[in-house]
């Protein structure tokens, strides 16, 4: 019977795994109902067969109350503080299990804000010019649909182009084209109002939202942003932006149309405007190569002369002369994006570094045909490494291919540079330059020019 009970009260309890405590403490109960019961049945009639005598009963009775006191107390300490060790070890692992929750919870929450900041670092860089920090193309596109409405009119859109651009990320390198950008956004920024949305559209293009704007307010806001940008420079190199707006002022023009007005009175401002800043850069260019490098100063200045005389020696006229005047200037310009470790390098160049050094006829056609007036110069510049034989750089031409004015440059700029002192050795005494010219005419340089160069400009006899 009882082991029926125990097996029924065990499948209850399977079918209630997860209730420990209540299992433990059922356990005890009927672990001490069981040894009562059994007490209590065969201990009486175990004594009662025993012993007939009333008072001996009596006594066995007491004794046997006492015994069976000792042996439940035991066995319910043992039953009880097996089930305390239990408790304790599921404190444990609830505490241990806590913990790795709270460490779980810990990491959730970690990765939670991580997700949280990379989506708001994610929706800022979708609308954010990440070189200037101005707010990018597709956010200007969705603010301008959201501002095409009459609450905004008048709506004006301001078109701003950085002037010079090209040739400063050619001259001086792209690193101090992106401070020239980031420099023109912050100038733009603290010429606009808190709530005129200023925006890059991309290379040195911008452009400024004006809600509720009309044409007086926009042509303050330009002047003011110009006013900043003249007193500003980057390096050595002065700040010209170039701006257009148009004013949209009721609902029937469509906004592409006003920032195509825009865009085109931009353009417009650019042509006047765009020269004068490329004259000023290159002057700027110019000043910096010759701070930079005073031996190159000294040698333009030289060579400029000799090319001066050149010019007077072969009767070729006032406007021609001073043409090769500047061209003696201006031949090496474009060793301003060459590193100044290489130009003043006091060693024999390695072959990568005449690779580098080769490409300054280049660069300096670069700089110089960005300017309208000097796209000749910039043809002259180009060439001034060619050789009489074709051997040259950078187009191998021969001969006559060559233009004239840069095969007198190429005798001047030689002559000048054997004559000075290098940083890899000392300067050539006249005799021995004036030699080295007669050993390469008609290699290096054309025979009749040398000739000309010899008696007429240095005053010496050919034989």
């Amino acid at each position: 019977m009882f082991v029926s009970i125990i097996k029924k009260i065990y499948s209850i309890l399977r079918i209630n795994e997860k209730d420990k405590l209540k299992y433990e403490c059922i356990k005890i109960c009927m672990i001490y109902l069981v040894i009562g019961f059994l007490w209590i049945y065969f201990s009486d009639r175990i004594v009662n067969k025993l012993v007939r005598k009333k008072s001996i009963l009596l006594i066995i009775g007491t004794y046997k109350g006492w015994l069976y006191v000792i042996v439940t107390s035991t066995i319910l300490y043992l039953l009880i503080s097996g089930l305390l060790k239990k408790v304790h070890l599921t404190e444990k692992r609830l505490n241990k299990s806590y913990e790795e929750l709270s460490q779980a919870n810990e990491e959730l929450e970690a990765c939670v804000k991580q997700l949280t900041n990379s989506e708001q670092k994610l929706k800022y860089l979708s609308y954010h010019d990440q070189l200037t920090v101005l707010y990018n193309r597709r956010f200007f596109q969705e603010e301008l649909k959201r501002l095409d409405v009459e609450r905004s009119f008048p709506l004006t859109i301001v078109m701003g182009d950085v002037n010079g651009l090209k040739l400063i990320n050619d001259s001086f390198g792209h690193a101090m084209g992106d401070e020239l950008l980031k420099k023109v956004a912050e100038i733009i920024i603290k010429g606009c109002r808190c709530d005129d949305i200023t925006a890059r559209l991309g290379g040195d293009e911008f452009v400024i939202l004006l809600p509720k704007t009309g044409s007086y307010e926009a042509e303050q806001i330009i002047k003011r942003i110009k006013a900043m940008a003249s007193t500003q420079k980057v390096n050595s190199v002065n700040i010209s932006i170039s701006f257009g707006y148009e004013t949209k002022k009721n609902k029937e023009e469509k906004i592409e149309e006003i920032f195509k007005k825009a865009e085109d009175h931009m353009y417009k401002k650019k042509l006047f405007e765009s020269p004068s800043m490329r004259g000023k850069t290159i002057n700027a260019i110019i000043s910096t190569l010759h701070e930079k490098n005073k031996r190159e100063e000294h040698h333009s200045l030289r060579t400029s002369e000799l090319c001066k005389s050149m010019g007077e020696a072969l009767g070729l006229d006032e406007g021609e002369i001073e043409e090769l005047k500047n061209v003696g200037l201006l031949h090496d310009i474009g060793k301003i994006a060459i590193e100044e470790n290489i130009l003043n390098k006091q060693e024999k160049l390695t072959d990568d570094e005449w690779k580098e050094i080769k490409r300054h006829p280049e660069i300096g056609y670069r700089i110089l045909s960005t300017v309208n007036d000097m796209l000749e110069i910039a043809e002259y510049v180009l060439s001034h490494h060619e050789r009489w034989d074709g051997m040259g750089y950078p187009k191998g031409l021969k001969g006559e291919e060559i233009p004239l004015q840069s095969r007198i440059i190429s005798i001047a700029d030689s002559y000048d540079a054997m004559t000075s002192e290098r940083s890899y050795r000392s300067s050539l005494t006249e005799d021995v330059a004036i030699q080295e010219l007669k050993i390469n005419a008609g290699v290096q340089f054309e025979p009749e020019l040398v000739r000309v160069f010899i008696e007429k400009v240095l005053d010496k006899a050919l034989d």
